[in-house]
């Protein structure tokens, strides 16, 4: 059945009687409601009404029109326009170039309208703002001029006159505006101010000048070239021309199409897109007349009604022969001036087919934003492709079944079907969260896993199972099973809430039972999932078999946790008893990140990094042990120096053992232990700068002198002991260093020292002498400010006031600054 925006009925058809006495002859219409009226060449007026169907539809159908009340004006000249003013139930009759009123019913003159003679052509217009006025825009017989009517009950008269340059061969008003047509030229003409604009020439000898009011201010004329030319009141064309055909009698607007009369034929054109929708024959056809719902065409005996098809119905039919895009533009078009109820649901079901159209044509990015715009239901996409979609469906869009097969896509063009694939991913995602998409949310986040497995696209995967997602786990762990994407379902049931199945499928991965090679790191991932955890029992479960694996690891379960989520210090400290290497971590965590200040753990730490390094001491790896032990020796406040010396006297460790006699405040044993038991004078200097730091220079001094007399004590320290006094000349000083210098030794080894420090003295001096000049200049500096405010001669007055809290200075004494402001003494701070 082929496309129809109009169906064609006939509504009057005149009985054909012998030809010497009919000389009945259509030449004009006019209609209202139910009632049509005929204008004849024999100056007759012919009263037609017309009967309504159940439906109500007025044109249904044949012979549904009865004949009503004729006047007959004359004997001669044809009637050659009427109007209807339903406002005042008149009909106004231009018959032998005089306008008369005639009721529109009784067909009676009107007595009060007198006849309005000398008239060519006449147009009724009502005007917008004001509900009870008519005017009525004629142009006369002789002379050059527009006149403007008012139309009453019982008068009109003559309210404004436009003069024009050439006469008027036809014109179309709507409201102020005026489209006039003259013998060579379209002009606009505003009523108001009787200012005119040329709009473009014509050939009225080669086509036939046609003027039609569409309405909003735009008006259809015939324009060189055969184009119909749409313009608007302001004389700019807001829609393209329209190529239409040489011999066109008539041309009328039925938005959103414009229908124009041959003699044997009238052609639809929708003005949406220009393009030809309908053709009708019609024999002998002379004109038309624009109504509500179509038009009225008639030929010399009969009248057919041409009445606009339901738009539901046309955007159907359209969608029928697959023609969506034409229905989009249909119904986006009329939505504006013909609301439908069902518009938005029938919208989105237009725009889907719209969608499906581009999907197989493999216009993948258009069929996108067409199914997200109407809101496609995402089944309707997953159910096309092979094996993504278990649950029944039954699709609600049977048009598409046309379209491709995918599942012989798959088969027999496995690129091509990939491209398919890249579609479903783009589409899926781009819903995904939105509303659209949350009414059937299980089913996108199944496709999407089944399509990224298939696609082997491990990170869009991984991102899906790693974060809450609705998968079904009936449908997706056989898949993920099957192609071994083992780290992805442990991922999966995690996300479920099922840690439990989770933390198992990855240590199986681990301990390789399962095979996953997009997986590198799934131990760190279990320690990382563990951590975050806050199904304790779960974490106490599995942590031993991470702890077995890697100490140094396995105790981020702990260490890594949320603040709100910590374990008991002790409960940990307990599970980690069997484990060393992860208690020390514990215990580094627990006083370098939580500042705990409890001597036990310091203590134990203390001790632990013992153990750990008379143990590593077997294995030659005790630098960094070591470092770790000595620094906690010296910075800690809160461990029990006996109990970790206890420990350690027996050892090897001097250097240790010499920071916690220094701890104890027994620098000299501390050095004698560093010089003679570990033999390290590099360790007992820096032992000095350490002890020393936060203290004044004096202690300093003291600890270096102390391990002065310890090199000068050993005979085979003397180059140590000279070395010191050469690298410290500043600290220590001379007259003390003298009086421990052995006799025997030359003032030439000693002389690079006493320069040094006599340099230093030198420059003391001469710093305090600075200083002292500074002073001594700042003092007198004062005493001149002095002297001059004291010579400085100024008057109080009796309301002399305080210029800090503005009382009177009723005492003697009184403060005067620099800058002459006086104030009490007890103001100046």
């Amino acid at each position: 059945m082929a496309f129809r925006a109009f169906t064609q009925a006939c509504v009057y058809e005149k009985p054909a009687v012998s030809k010497e006495k009919d000389k009945f002859s259509i030449q004009c219409l006019e209609c209202y409601d139910r009632n049509i009226y005929i204008g004849t060449k024999d100056a007759t007026v012919q009263h037609i009404i017309v009967t309504s169907n159940k439906n109500g539809d007025k044109s249904a159908g044949q012979n549904k029109a009865r004949e009503g009340r004729a006047r007959k004006l004359g004997s001669s000249n044809s009637v050659a326009q009427l109007r209807a003013v339903p406002l005042f139930n008149h009909l106004l009759v231009l018959w032998d170039r005089s306008i008369t009123a005639l009721n529109m019913f009784s067909l009676e003159p009107v007595p009060a309208l007198r006849r309005i003679q000398y008239v060519s052509l006449f147009e009724v217009s009502s005007i917008a703002d004001q509900a009870a006025r008519v005017e009525m825009v004629t142009s006369s017989s002789r002379r050059k001029v527009i006149q403007i009517h008012v139309v009453g009950v019982d008068r009109w008269e003559v309210v404004k006159e436009v003069p024009l340059v050439q006469d008027p061969v036809a014109f179309a008003v709507d409201g102020a505006s005026l489209c006039v047509a003259t013998s060579d030229r379209y002009l606009l003409c505003d009523i108001q101010t009787g200012i005119s604009e040329e709009l473009f020439p014509h050939d009225h000898s080669r086509q036939h000048v046609i003027v039609t009011s569409v309405g909003r201010g735009e008006f259809l004329l015939n324009g060189p070239g055969y184009l119909g030319m749409f313009v608007m009141k302001t004389g700019i064309c807001q829609r393209p021309p329209l190529q239409w055909p040489q011999e066109v009698l008539a041309a009328g607007v039925c938005f959103p199409y414009m229908l124009t009369l041959q003699s044997q034929m009238l052609s639809v054109y929708s003005m949406l897109d220009q393009q030809c929708k309908q053709t009708v024959i019609l024999s002998g056809a002379k004109g038309l007349l624009s109504t509500s719902d179509g038009v009225l065409v008639f030929t010399e005996r009969d009248i057919f009604s041409l009445s606009l098809v339901p738009f539901d119905e046309q955007i159907q039919t359209l969608v029928g022969h697959e023609r969506v895009e034409e229905a989009l533009l249909l119904l986006d078009g009329v939505q504006s001036h013909h609301p439908l109820d069902s518009y938005k649901e029938l919208q989105k079901a237009v725009t889907c087919l719209a969608g499906f159209v581009h999907f197989y044509q493999e216009g993948f990015s258009e069929a996108r934003d067409l199914f997200i715009k109407g809101e496609l239901d995402p089944r309707e996409i997953i159910h096309l492709y092979p094996d993504m979609l278990r649950e029944d469906f039954q699709s609600q869009l049977h048009q598409v079944n046309k379209g491709r097969d995918l599942q012989v896509l798959r088969q027999e063009d496995r690129n091509m079907f990939h491209h398919y694939l890249g579609f479903l991913g783009d589409f899926l995602r781009a819903i995904r969260g939105t509303e659209q998409g949350m009414k059937c949310s299980k089913e996108v986040d199944s496709a999407l896993l089944r399509l990224y497995v298939d696609l082997n696209d491990s990170e869009n995967l991984q991102l899906l199972v790693g974060f809450p997602n609705t998968c079904s786990l009936d449908h997706c762990i056989p898949v993920l099973e099957q192609h071994n994407r083992f780290f992805a379902l442990g991922c999966l049931y995690d996300s479920h809430g099922m840690q439990t199945d989770a933390i198992q499928t990855w240590m199986k991965i681990a301990d390789g039972f399962l095979t996953d090679p997009s997986c590198s790191d799934v131990y760190e991932h279990i320690v990382r999932t563990l951590s975050q955890l806050k199904d304790r029992q779960t974490v106490m479960t599995f942590v031993e078999w991470t702890l077995q694996k890697n100490q140094e690891t396995s105790v981020q379960v702990f260490t890594k946790r949320a603040p709100d989520d910590r374990f008991e210090t002790q409960d940990v400290l307990t599970l980690l008893e069997n484990y060393p290497l992860a208690v020390v971590l514990y215990l580094e965590f627990i006083i370098h990140d939580l500042n705990s200040e409890e001597e036990r753990y310091h203590n134990r730490l203390a001790l632990a990094y013992v153990t750990q390094t008379l143990h590593e001491e077997r294995q030659s790896d005790v630098r960094e042990t070591r470092r770790k032990l000595q620094q906690l020796l010296w910075e800690s406040k809160f461990f029990d120096i006996p109990t970790v010396y206890e420990r350690i006297k027996s050892t090897t460790l001097h250097a240790e053992k010499a920071i916690l006699l220094g701890r104890s405040g027994e620098h000299s044993m501390a050095l004698q232990l560093l010089v003679h038991q570990e033999r390290d004078l590099h360790a007992a200097e820096a032992y000095c700068n350490q002890a020393a730091q936060g203290q004044d220079s004096q202690f300093r001094q003291v600890l270096l002198l102390t391990l002065l007399q310890i090199y000068m004590n050993s005979g085979d320290l003397t180059e140590a002991a000279v070395d010191l006094l050469h690298s410290h000349p500043q600290v220590f000083a001379a007259e003390k260093v003298i009086q421990l210098l052995p006799e025997s030794w030359s003032v030439q080894l000693v002389s690079r020292f006493l320069i040094g420090s006599l340099r230093e003295n030198f420059h003391q001096r001469q710093m305090v002498r600075l200083q002292k000049a500074l002073a001594q200049a700042e003092l007198l500096r004062h005493k001149v400010i002095w002297i001059q405010a004291s010579k400085t001669k100024f008057s109080v007055d009796k309301e002399q006031k305080c210029k800090v809290c503005q009382r009177d200075l009723a005492e003697a004494q009184f403060i005067y600054n620099l800058q002459g402001e006086l104030m009490h003494p007890n103001c100046t701070g």
